[in-house]
């Protein structure tokens, strides 16, 4: 059953209207929660020197740029992971679009097209495969969703993978039992563990988007996949891939990996002013009067765990992680669970990062990215369409600040 309690308890009388009358605001938090920000790039608070070493090895493996003769292609995307995760600084956003199609069947079910070629276009190929007038893959021809992902930051992703299952399942209510109109679901994964990470939660690790990216975008087989991508289904021309499977190591795979899960979330800045601060807080009780956080959880805590870095954490996500129908106007790909219209309720967290927004980037202002919510989010975008222009820009400065 959905619920939310915030972490923190605002004392308001607050009154919306077209002139956006809002007065009696007090911020008051309570309790123990420990956060666990940074500064943007930075490694979580309470890491050992052991993991910080980690840390480090990892970042620059994540800076390296993959060469052919590493082991890179011959199909690929990007050249390394900063590629695509360098805005403000390593493991941030990017500007990098990479392109991803799938098959849906309404009987059948979701196809990710491995005999084509796979879900990622790889559109770029070594000088080997060049040679013989291969320029990287075409759309399948039975592709019917196609979707250009827009990069978000990696902030925060070890303290997400740490939240518990039940967090998550708690408040499932697929088929909307309290009659809000919202009924997100868990992504249950075909191995049976719970998918929370990518458009449309099919990865449940850290680990496991690592290793997808290394071998999907970069071109690099690992020790869980050790062979080569096909180019739209047809094997490689012989002599076009010289180094030996896999390409990379375990340790490699996993001292990026380690990076990704020890960065920190980016603290937000504190209010220049006490108009700024108050004009931050107006704009966060609109997102709480629209329902918002019926799908934009502000805050999750991970569970207990003998390594402090996790061990109890609040995470300020603005996420639920669970599935929603967004209506046929955002449907595209396909995911293991999900229908092309269903998405994993994206995090608002690192909001002021982005230059584009919506998992495809197609909307180039917060605006437009809420006008194009449907669905489950309907009502919450009728009631915001009704706003006087001055109370949306308290929202929008809101989310401007994330």
């Amino acid at each position: 059953m959905k619920r939310w309690s915030a972490p923190c308890v605002w004392i308001t009388s607050v009154r919306l209207a077209s002139a956006a009358i809002l007065s009696g605001s007090l911020w008051s938090c309570t309790g123990s929660e420990t956060l666990a920000t940074a500064g943007p790039g930075e490694p979580l608070p309470g890491l050992s020197q052991q993991q910080l070493a980690r840390f480090e090895v990892g970042k620059q493996w994540f800076d390296h740029r993959w060469t052919p003769e590493e082991g890179q292609g011959p199909l690929y995307m990007q050249e390394g992971c900063t590629s695509c995760h360098d805005i403000p600084t390593l493991g941030g956003a990017g500007s990098e679009l990479l392109n991803e199609v799938t098959h849906w069947d309404p009987v059948e079910g979701c196809q990710i097209l491995e005999e084509e070629g796979g879900p990622l276009v790889q559109d770029r190929t070594t000088p080997l495969l060049a040679q013989l007038g291969i320029r990287g893959e075409q759309r399948p021809p039975s592709a019917t969703g196609f979707v250009a992902l827009h990069p978000i930051p990696l902030y925060g992703l070890g303290l997400i993978e740490a939240i518990p299952d039940s967090t998550i399942l708690s408040r499932e209510d697929p088929d909307d039992a309290d009659g809000d109109g919202i009924s997100g679901r868990a992504s249950r994964l075909p191995d049976g563990r719970l998918g929370r990470l990518g458009v449309k939660a099919y990865r449940a690790t850290v680990y496991d988007l690592t290793e997808g990216a290394f071998r999907r975008s970069l071109g690099l087989t690992t020790p869980r996949t050790p062979h080569e991508e096909t180019v739209g289904g047809t094997p490689l021309p012989p002599g076009t891939d010289p180094v030996p499977e896999p390409e990379i190591t375990e340790e490699i795979l996993g001292s990026v990996t380690d990076f990704i899960r020890y960065l920190a979330p980016a603290a937000r800045p504190e209010p220049a002013s006490k108009a700024e601060a108050d004009t931050l807080r107006w704009g966060e009780e609109v997102f709480r009067t629209l329902g918002c956080p019926s799908c934009h959880v502000p805050a999750m805590h991970t569970g207990a765990s003998d390594d402090p870095a996790f061990d109890r954490k609040t995470i300020f996500l603005y996420s639920d992680l669970l599935l929603h129908d967004m209506g046929p106007a955002l449907a595209d790909i396909c995911g293991p669970t999900a229908t092309p219209s269903e998405l994993r309720t994206g995090r608002l967290m690192g909001l002021r990062f982005h230059k584009q927004y919506m998992h495809d980037g197609g909307a180039s202002s917060i605006n437009y990215a809420i006008l194009r919510h449907g669905g489950e989010a309907t009502a919450a975008r009728q009631a915001y369409d009704r706003l006087s222009w001055e109370v949306r820009q308290y929202l929008i400065r809101f989310l401007s600040s994330l």
